[in-house]
């Protein structure tokens, strides 16, 4: 097992002034783009939807949105609820807010939703693989989390909660409010929750890319 290199503690301007940075936004872009195309794979699957991709397909069934924008605009009502949280967008969370949903459109335009069982459990197993190699990559570039992820610390550190506790009711919140609004919420999404986790912290060490140490921003609050 690789050793893990920590993810370095920097704020915006400091992640991308720390170096690397075109290996680094190399990294970024093949990360979110996989990790588009790996939502787009559960999507087609038809066998349950990633947990905030469960909401992202019930507000498409109700407002004039494909699946990538819908994925997009929730992207920015989350980095609105940043603010109150105090909490400093990167240069990684930004394009994370467009990139998936646009990538997540293109792979759904061009693949067709498979009707053999056989194809689409081969689907959901590839997207959920998939997904965590890509979250590996784009968490492991250093250059600001996930509207979503940064959504889940910042109201761990403002609440004092677990992490756990509130990735638990956060995905749980939006996979109900999903699956009310029509989102398709089943066995690949349960399949999903359980894998994900283990297959980030596996890939994690293979992608961080290794900084010096933070000399001068503070890191973000």
């Amino acid at each position: 097992m690789r050793r893990f290199v920590p993810l370095a503690p920097l704020g915006p301007l400091a992640q991308v002034r720390a170096g690397r940075l075109g290996r680094r936004l190399a990294q970024l872009a093949l990360g979110l783009v996989l990790f588009g195309v790996s939502t787009a794979l559960l999507v087609l699957g038809a066998l349950g939807a990633m947990p905030w991709d469960v909401l992202h397909q019930g507000i498409a069934l109700h407002v004039p949105l494909t699946f990538g924008q819908a994925v997009i605009a929730t992207s920015a009502l989350v980095l609105l609820a940043w603010i109150p949280l105090r909490q400093a967008p990167g240069l990684g969370t930004v394009a994370n807010a467009v990139v998936v949903g646009l990538a997540a459109d293109a792979t759904l335009a061009v693949m067709a939703r498979p009707s053999d069982l056989a194809v689409r459990v081969a689907f959901v197993v590839g997207g959920i693989v998939l997904n965590g190699v890509a979250s590996g990559l784009y968490i492991g570039a250093q250059l600001g989390p996930g509207p979503r992820d940064g959504l889940m610390t910042g109201l761990a550190r403002r609440t004092g909660w677990s992490l756990r506790a509130v990735r638990t009711g956060l995905e749980v919140s939006v996979v109900l409010l999903g699956w009310a609004l029509g989102g398709v919420l089943g066995v690949a999404t349960i399949a999903y929750a359980l894998a994900v986790g283990p297959l980030v912290q596996f890939c994690l060490p293979w992608f961080t890319v290794a900084l010096p140490e933070p000399t001068g921003e503070p890191a973000a609050s």
